[in-house]
């Protein structure tokens, strides 16, 4: 991707400098394969590490050398220190990057390294410990001079106590894992009632993802922007921030999409936010790379949040930007070179988004995790200035034991419409089947008008879709469009059908056929077309509305690039079968057409129709996961809205209640089990 703009004279500079011969990854997926471009560049050798089940993953391929350090769960393997400490005897590695996740924060582990004259890619133990606790770093920042949020210092004790801290803040109040990072362990509570859940859930969260179940409370800032500063700093007392990244757009307190800079933040704001940012960095004698978090409330008073003192997720918009590789940047401050930049050299160079892609099924609280494994997988990495972080390719497993990220997808331009356009762009060309992802949700949003705007808040999500994410709703014009499309491109699958090698199957007919008569069927909406046909153009008149639709209909591709009224579209054929059912890709979003001549859809309307399933009376697995616990037993009597039991996804516990008041038939599961999604787990009567 074009968009580092760093001069060459500087560049050689960086790329000649020695810093180490091997560096292992101390990571999985996409972010090894980000350190090891990189390492790459630098002409380091690198080592991953590996799980048994990712023993072909696309890092372990792509490393100098691999090291199986355990069995699939991740106690076992990436967060295993003795086997990963063996690894780096083994293979003489100098260095190791954590990446971000599993030991990336672990103070334990950073002194292991260092007892062993193993530089770790990172902060110092001491920046480690004072940023990775919640309360320590809050009692810090305020030391610092930083703008910190209302709330109890302390370590919440017990549920009753939490209630009481809670009453005394004032609802709404934040209930968080101390030693927490990436949604988990988080909950708002606006009563007494919330609170007991989210102390309870919150720590089995905070045990389960951490091993600390410790939690602290505060003030939770309504309608509030999450507004990040990324900071860099070096051994020898230089600290600059790198701007901001604007991350409202969430989802159970996770990022979704990201861009740098942010619309709301004025020269000023970001002047003083960096500058408190750089403050607390250089209280705790900060080095390598790290982010700070404010929140933002809408008069732009800005407050801290927490300190993230490893590699974020979203750096790469920051790197385009700025123009910095911030993965060479920490690999230089760990062998001890001085930065290279002075605050002023820091630009802001156009505009970024990143839209984080994952395996998970959007319509279910915005993003509840799939497995299974790429059938097909193309990225958009042809389109202009689009980057693709990622660390799988076609025929990978999304498997239940990591997180459920494909990809981070990165468009840069010279304007914010400009990276807007890209995104919408790659999204339609991003071609993914074998499991569910999040890209209708993606589109949606960088599409909407209010985003568009740039009038967000972390309430985004919620407030939007207060029913749930339900998918592209098409308008009337949209409608025809799609009609228009499905139409067209079940009339070349027929005329294709009638050819071989050119010639038409059948020699005795007289020419082909330029006039069809159909009816399409949609969302239970049935329309009359008249489809004409002239070379790869066909006019197409749904319900006395004429639609042009053209396109090279190449039916063995995965895209679909079709122009519309001489509008360009791409969508996607997801699949087709000999009875006119289409499911097409159309702006994101999946929909299913059947295409049916006249006679054919007058016959079908004497089929009998499915009777559906009453879920009201059972409960089943929404996702993929592990029970946690089971709250009934056969016999029980439950009201509505009452536990039935918790589902762990992701490190991610689920709370899954009765749809109704009744009687506990049977149940299906138990606790330390592993579920499919779609599982009966139990029945009422």
């Amino acid at each position: 991707m074009a968009a580092y703009m760093v001069t060459s004279t500087l560049q050689r500079v960086v790329l000649v400098a020695k810093t180490f011969d091997k560096i292992l990854i101390a990571n999985r997926g996409e972010i090894a394969c980000r350190v090891m471009k990189t390492c790459k560049k630098m002409g380091i050798k690198t080592v991953a590490v590996h799980s048994d089940v990712d023993a072909s993953a696309v890092h372990v391929k792509m490393a100098d050398e691999a090291v199986c350090v355990g069995p699939a769960p991740t106690n076992k393997s990436y967060l295993n220190m003795d086997a990963i400490m063996d690894a780096i005897r083994k293979t003489g590695s100098q260095a190791v990057h954590p990446g971000y996740g599993f030991l990336s924060e672990n103070k334990e582990f950073a002194k292991r390294l260092a007892a062993e004259d193993v530089v770790f890619i990172g902060p110092d133990t001491h920046a480690i410990h004072a940023m990775g606790d919640k309360i320590e770093s809050k009692l810090l920042a305020k030391a610092a001079n930083v703008n910190v949020i209302p709330g109890f210092d302390g370590v919440v004790e017990n549920v009753e106590d939490a209630v009481k801290i809670a009453g005394e803040i004032g609802y709404p109040v934040m209930i968080k894992a101390s030693a927490g990072g990436g949604g988990k362990g988080m909950r708002i509570a606006w009563n007494d009632d919330e609170t007991r859940e989210g102390f309870r859930l919150s720590s089995q969260e905070a045990a389960s993802s951490f091993g600390d179940d410790r939690l602290l409370i505060e003030k939770f800032v309504d309608n509030p922007r999450h507004i990040e500063i990324q900071v860099l700093a070096d051994k020898h007392g230089n600290a600059l921030w790198l701007n901001e990244r604007e991350c409202s757009i969430q989802r159970r307190n996770q990022k979704v999409v990201e861009e740098a800079p942010s619309t709301f933040l004025d020269p000023e704001t970001r002047r003083a936010m960096g500058e408190q940012a750089v403050q607390l960095a250089k209280a705790v004698q900060y080095s390598s790379a790290g982010t700070v978090e404010f929140l933002v409330d809408s008069n732009k008073n800005f407050y801290f949040l927490e300190m993230n003192t490893r590699l974020q997720v979203e750096h790469p918009i920051t790197e385009c930007i700025t123009g910095l590789d911030l993965v060479q940047q920490m690999i230089r401050v760990a062998k001890g070179f001085p930065l290279l930049h002075k605050q002023e050299d820091i630009p802001i160079n156009g505009w970024a988004i990143e839209s984080r892609v994952y395996a998970e099924d959007p319509y279910k609280s915005f993003g509840l995790p799939s497995i299974g494994r790429l059938s097909q997988y193309q990225e958009p990495i042809n389109l202009p200035k689009v980057r693709v972080d990622s660390g799988i390719q076609e025929g990978s497993d999304i498997s239940i034991y990591y997180d459920p990220m494909i990809s981070k997808l990165v468009t840069y331009g010279a304007t914010r419409a400009e990276a807007l356009q890209r995104m919408e762009d790659a999204l339609d060309n991003y071609v993914i089947r074998g499991v569910t992802h999040n890209i209708p949700l993606l589109r949606e949003i960088i599409t909407h008008p209010r985003f568009i705007s740039g009038d967000i808040t972390t309430n985004f999500l919620p407030e939007e879709y207060p029913e749930g994410f339900k998918g592209h709703q098409l308008t009337s014009e949209g409608r025809r469009e799609l009609v228009a499309t499905a139409a067209a491109l079940y009339v070349s699958a027929q005329l294709r059908s009638q050819r071989f090698l050119g010639n038409l199957r059948v020699s005795t007919t007289p020419q082909e056929r330029r006039q069809w008569e159909l009816c399409v069927e949609l969302e239970k909406g049935s329309h009359a077309v008249a489809v004409s046909r002239s070379g790869s153009t066909f006019t197409v008149e749904v319900d006395g509305v004429k639609v042009e639709v053209s396109g090279e209909w190449n039916l063995a591709s995965a895209l679909l690039p079709v122009t519309i009224n001489r509008t360009p579209r791409v969508l996607q054929c997801l699949s087709r079968d000999a009875g006119g059912d289409i499911t097409l890709q159309y702006l994101g979003t999946q929909f299913k057409v059947r295409v049916l001549s006249q006679l054919v859809s007058t016959l079908s309307a004497h089929m009998p129709e499915k009777v559906p399933e009453d879920t009201s009376s059972i409960l089943r697995s929404p996702m993929p996961g592990s029970v946690v616990a089971v709250s009934v037993k056969p016999g029980d009597v439950v009201a509505e809205g009452q536990e039935i039991c918790v589902i762990e996804a992701m490190k991610m516990q689920n709370s899954l209640i009765a749809a109704k008041a009744a009687k506990v038939k049977s149940v299906h599961c138990k606790a330390g089990e592993t579920v499919g999604e779609g599982d009966l787990l139990v029945q009422l009567e």
